[in-house]
């Protein structure tokens, strides 16, 4: 369906693309990796011609195939109710009943010609094959399955927070239900609901999928076929992520034995140029070796990827009972949150918290924390318990004048300037890296930046709530690996289910005010929770 054809990209000095080729066919699943800024979100603009090629081509065998995007960046949305504003993204079936709807009214004064009287005829029979008599009913759907309570369908848009507006231009998109879709970080501001939703409708999907996804267990749902930016080079694997993984060290072993190999060859070669260079009788061999070298392709080794490396401070042990709640509750004026949360959390448990958004996982973990008071009952912490607590909003708390190493610095007051450094250089910031502003860092480097102040301290209690978010599947699974071995407890709230699968000893799920303990691991609370079987896995 769309063909990129020896496309080159170069931008702000940088080759986002270098003689790329790609080739989207209908129905393919395409993940689409890389690390961050490698160019995924500008290959997407290519391909909706926000961007043209350096060079190149990028061929559609349909003239008029539709094309959906969905970013990061959701636009302007106010004016319009939630189910309104998801109805005007339908593309030609939306401006097919806005047209029905100005002929039906003049329909109605008797005022309509013959000639309107046969476009109306001719646009019923449009709207009935693109399925618009089911416009409602279907983004209706699509809004409950991305959390939106029907009551909360007819409130005007500009009530709703970032977050929310993203999950509105999600839906927007999916509405649309174009040839092509193209989505960059869909599971983004998702609860684990709305996550199985999606995943469930793009199963479904009839057309041609790209994506970009930090979530693992979505990314090998879904996509069939591996695309890897890297270095301006794009690289097809026809398999899924774990595939992508095996193959890629496959190649990259292959490619570093032929580079050895031929770094061996020329070393030879230029030992005989340089021991027989000054030997008129080897004038002629000598020159030959010369050409014949000049003449070789050079194998070069594409950098090795940076990536966090995460080593936890000595921590003292702690008691055996960490955390004890007894009896909590909380509650927002006439609204009861949760009550009569009643459980132990002992020492080196990995404890998932669970549940929709709203059920009250943030505030409990605040009552932990000691960063808001509960209604009722009480969170006792333990004996000897030294906490470390990372909030999704973390980073807004970032001072965005400070550089890097002045917030690790101010936050790690008890260690040095080498040590600070090692702190930043673990999660990914080196040498001049440290001197950047806050305010000029993406949402993924500022949540590395609030791990390294937290993870670089002594704790032997971590409170986690969202620390995956905006971090790429690298970063998250050397996160994953560093609180695997951790020796110390863990009480996390993630939507990332490889994460919790790989990580969590025990769940807590707090579902319509009640917590419920399941004394398993993430995959046994998936088989046994009722309210996860409800939307099915």
């Amino acid at each position: 369906m769309i063909k990129l054809n020896n496309v080159s990209l170069h931008y702000g000095g940088q080759d986002i693309l270098k003689n790329a080729e790609m080739l989207i066919r209908d129905n393919d699943r395409i993940g689409l990796v890389g690390p961050n800024g490698a160019g995924k979100s500008s290959l997407f603009k290519l391909l909706v011609k926000e961007l043209s090629p350096s060079s190149g081509d990028i061929i559609t065998d349909k003239k008029n195939a539709r094309i959906g995007y969905f970013s990061q960046n959701v636009g302007e949305m106010s004016g319009r109710t939630v189910l309104d504003e998801v109805i005007s993204g339908a593309g030609r079936v939306s401006e097919i009943a806005n047209r029905l709807n100005e002929l039906e009214a003049r329909m109605g004064t008797g005022e309509i010609t013959d000639r309107e009287m046969d476009e109306y005829g001719d646009l019923q029979t449009e709207f009935i094959a693109l399925d618009g008599y089911n416009l409602d009913v279907n983004a209706k759907m699509i809004l409950t399955g991305l959390g939106f309570e029907e009551d909360r369908q007819s409130e005007m848009v500009d009530n709703f927070s970032g977050g929310w507006k993203m999950r509105i231009a999600l839906a927007k998109i999916l509405i649309l239900s174009p040839e092509v879709l193209l989505m960059d970080e869909p599971t983004n501001h998702l609860d684990l609901e709305s996550i199985i939703f999606l995943e469930k409708w793009l199963k479904s999907y009839e057309g041609a999928l790209v994506m970009t996804c930090h979530d693992r267990e979505f990314m090998m749902s879904i996509c069939s076929v591996t695309v890897e930016l890297s270095n301006g080079i794009l690289t097809t694997y026809s398999g899924n992520y774990e595939f992508y993984l095996r193959e890629r060290e496959i190649r990259r072993r292959e490619l570093v034995a032929s580079y050895n190999r031929q770094q061996a060859m020329l070393q030879k070669e230029e030992e005989f140029i340089a021991r027989f260079a000054a030997r008129a009788s080897h004038a002629n061999l000598v020159q030959s070796r010369i050409k014949t070298i000049e003449k070789i392709e050079r194998i070069e080794l594409p950098p090795e990827e940076k990536v966090m490396s995460i080593e936890f401070q000595p921590c003292p042990r702690s008691g055996d009972q960490v955390l004890v709640l007894d009896n909590l509750g909380v509650s927002y004026g006439d609204r009861n949150v949760f009550s009569n949360a009643s459980v132990v959390l002992r020492r080196l448990e990995k404890v998932a918290l669970t549940g929709i958004n709203g059920a009250g996982k943030s505030s409990l973990l605040k009552v932990v924390a000691s960063l808001m008071e509960a209604t009722k009952g009480e969170a006792k912490i333990g004996a000897s318990v030294k906490m470390g607590y990372f909030s999704q909003y973390s980073s807004d708390l970032l001072n965005p004048d400070n550089t890097i190493y002045e917030e690790v610095a101010q936050a790690l007051p008890h260690l040095d300037k080498g040590e600070i450094m090692s702190a930043c250089g673990a999660f990914n910031f080196s040498g001049s890296d440290t001197e950047k502003k806050i305010s000029v860092l993406s949402g993924g480097e500022k949540s590395r930046v609030v791990l390294a102040t937290i993870l670089s301290k002594p704790v032997n209690f971590l409170v986690l709530d969202e620390p995956t978010n905006h971090l790429d599947i690298l970063s998250r699974e050397v996160l994953l690996d560093a609180l695997k071995r951790f020796d110390g407890t863990v009480l996390i709230v993630s939507h990332d289910r490889y994460f919790l699968k790989e990580l969590a000893t025990r769940v807590f799920e707090l579902d319509k005010g009640k917590l419920t303990v399941y004394e398993g691991d993430y995959s046994y609370y998936l088989e046994k929770s009722p309210h996860i079987n409800q939307i099915g896995r």
